[in-house]
Order: structure tokens, then sequence, then C-alpha cells
């Protein structure tokens, strides 16, 4: 059996294709120069499934995608209060480059603008501007699971028009906001903003953040989960800028864009999802990445104000049952079945094939199924019928309501694994 979710992911990325709105952020010279017609799309699990379509393999900037990183990186060196000195935690309502400063204090509203940002940046210890650069790298290594680059050109390019950025850096160092020449300051965030990513990087970074801090596939902790949850909440207020309030009525996750043309969205507990697409709208952010984002958090269920109960895996027990003499392949369910756990399921499925004639799915011991679960439950069931197994349900509490299998045909029900009939 074939996992369903790259075919979802594929049609999510068809179904928007003609979306041709919006121009590459042509003020970067660089950046003028992308290709607008690529676009990719990752998934990534808290568990370490990874899912890519598209142009998945094409590596763009991470632009200020890589805010939520630098400033979980403070947040370490610093902590909560000594950051909070220095950067606000409230939205701007203004453009990502807006000159927003506390009135008085100087200090920048949020850490999602540039003016926080490069605040940020200025507060991860190192004795010397290469140092910084250095730990600001190999922090986003950690949290993609690989090593990371510069790309150079991207720099060179930012650089040579960054005077806008220069502007803050001057401005804060004159309130006291940043300690260090904001000239280093400055370059140093052009720098993290130039670093090279695929839509699986950006994923997994998103997945990390997801999984409180813990980076799915090493296992490594990246930073701690109070900082995270920190972070995770300053993203959903400030991370889309001046269209934060509609993409929270509408995506509801936390998330953070980026010139560049990519967005990366995180459900806690659940999944890291990373869009690419290089035209940007008005507000600066992928207008074909929202439309993707729109639709798999609808698809899905990732808003937050409806997401259920996490849930890791949604497998008890698999094993071999003999029924009056013949095998059953048994997957014993458990808790509230929601995206997450089912791609669990679905996965042990597909590496771990079935190798009776007749597959049983045990939901007695399952609370909830979600609107998406079912969903997948009903494809990965139909795929699983075409490759020549008997699926049958033991479903006493009804969890999962009858679903055609694209045969005319609809799954057994039985009260036990016991009462299955396996001799019909």
């Amino acid at each position: 059996m074939r996992s369903p979710i790259p075919d979802y992911l594929t049609e999510v990325l068809d179904s928007t294709r003609e979306d041709a709105s919006g121009n590459v952020a042509d003020y970067i010279p660089e950046l003028a120069r992308a290709n607008p017609d690529v676009a990719a799309i990752a998934l990534a699990t808290v568990e370490g499934s990874v899912y890519c379509v598209g142009d998945a393999e094409q590596e763009f900037s991470i632009q200020s995608m890589s805010k939520p990183f630098t400033y979980a990186l403070a947040l370490a060196d610093r902590g909560i209060e000594a950051v909070g000195e220095r950067i606000g935690v409230e939205p701007s309502g203004e453009a990502f480059n807006e000159i927003s400063l506390e009135a008085g204090t100087g200090r920048p509203l949020n850490p999602m603008i540039n003016a926080g940002a490069i605040a940020a940046h200025s507060l991860v210890r190192a004795d010397s501007a290469a140092e910084r650069d250095r730990r600001v790298l190999e922090h986003y290594s950690a949290f993609a699971g690989r090593e990371l680059g510069i790309a150079e050109e991207v720099f060179e390019s930012e650089q040579s028009t960054g005077h806008r950025n220069l502007g803050l850096g001057h401005l804060m160092k004159s309130f006291g906001i940043i300690d260090d020449d904001p000239v280093d300051v400055v370059n140093g965030y052009i720098r993290q903003c130039s670093v090279a990513v695929t839509v699986r990087d950006l994923a997994l970074m998103a997945a990390t953040l997801a999984n409180s801090g813990v980076q799915p596939v090493t296992g490594q902790r990246v930073v701690d989960a109070y900082a995270t949850r920190h972070v995770l909440s300053v993203m959903t207020s400030c991370g889309m800028y001046d269209a934060a309030g509609d993409w929270l009525t509408t995506v509801g996750i936390p998330a953070k864009s980026g010139v560049a043309g990519g967005i990366i969205g995180v459900l806690p507990g659940q999944v890291g999802v990373a869009v690419f697409s290089p035209r940007l709208d008005a507000h600066g952010n992928s207008a074909r990445g929202i439309r993707m984002m729109e639709r798999i958090s609808r698809d899905l269920g990732m808003h937050l104000m409806e997401a259920t109960r996490p849930s890791r895996s949604a497998i008890r027990d698999h094993r071999v049952e003999t029924v009056r003499g013949e095998d059953v392949t048994v997957y014993e369910l458990q808790g509230d079945l929601v995206f997450v756990s089912t791609e669990s399921l679905i996965r042990h499925a597909v590496e771990n094939p079935p190798t009776t004639s007749v597959v049983a799915f045990d939901m007695h011991r399952v609370d909830e199924i979600s609107d998406v679960a079912k969903k997948m439950s009903a494809e990965a069931a139909r795929r699983m019928k075409l490759d020549g197994h008997r699926v049958v349900l033991i479903d006493p509490n009804e969890v999962l309501p009858s679903f055609e299998l694209g045969d005319g045909t609809t799954p057994e029900y039985f009260a036990s694994v016991a009462d299955i009939d396996v001799g019909r």
C-alpha cells in the first residue's frame, strides 16, 4: 500500500497552480531573478515522517523565516526577561520593514519585524560578529537536522540594498537597544536571512517547534520547551505582519513568512508545514503559498481553535491472531485519531505491509476520530483492499461511520476479532 499523503499534497499543489497573482521581491536583485513558477510543499510530523511534493529540492533563502529561530537562540542565551527588556511582543500592525520602535524606549515592538529581528541577532552571545554568525548557522542546522550554508550571492545582493535596515540598526544603537557595532549586527542579520534551505528543511525546523524544541529525526533538544512556547506565541500574533489577523482567522496556526516565497506553519504537538512559491502579495507573503496553507489547514483540521487533543501514535498493538484456523492481521488502535496519529498508523502499514488475507482494525479503544482521520482511514482501507486484502472493522462504539471502498462495497463490521467470519 502507498501512503495517500503525498497524493493529497500533490492535489493541493495542483489546485493552486493557476494562481499567478503577486510579484517576486524585485527590490533585492538576486530575488528578482527567481523563477516565479516553482512551487513546493513539505509536511513533517513530530515523529519524524517527512512528505515533500513539487520543486522540493529547490533551494532558496530563508529570509524572515529565520526570525523565530534567532529569537529562540537569544532567549536561550539571555532568558525571556532580559530579552523582553529590549524587544517587545506586541503586534505592530505594520509592514515587516517599518521603522517601528516603542515611544520613549526605542524598543522594537516584536521580534518578527526587521527591527526586532536585528535586535534579537545582537543578543546572541558571542565574542565577535563572526562567532555570532557561526552560532546562528549552527543553531539553524540543528533545527533542520543537517548542515546548512549561506547563499553568498543573496547575501551580497541584499547587503547592497540594506540601507533601511542599517538605519534601523543605528537608530536602535542610539537608544541603547543594540550594544555592538550596528553595521556588524545588521550584516549578521542579513547573513542569517541568506541561509539556503529547502521546504524539507523548513518543515523539519517547524516540526522541531511543534515538538517542544526537540528535532524529530535526530532527537536533539535544540531549545527548551518554555522558550518554544514563547516563540510560538509571538509567531501566532506577529508572524504574518499586518496580515496576522487574517492569517489567524483563516489558517489559525503559528507561522512565519519570508520574501523569497516561503511560509512555515506549526501545529503544536503534531506537524510542521512549509510551502514555497516566490510571487508575493501586498503584505510580502507568498500569494500562492497562503492558498496552499489555507487549504491544508482546512482539510487537515489544523486551526488552533478546532484542534483536538494531540496524539502521537494510534497503534496500541499490531499482531497476527488466529481466528478459527485462519491468520488475521490486527491493528489495535487507541485514543483520539487525528492527522498525526492516523499518519503514524498508515506509515506503519506501508513500512510493514500485512501478510494475511484478512486485515482487522480494532477501534474499541478509540475515543474520537477527527474528520481528516476519517477520510485518511477510508482511503487507507480502500488502498489496502486494492492490494487484495479483506478489510474488516472492530468498532462496537461506532466511532467510524460506514464508508465506501471505491468499488461499491463497504468494510465489514464485527463486535470483536473472535467474531470475524473468516470462512467467507
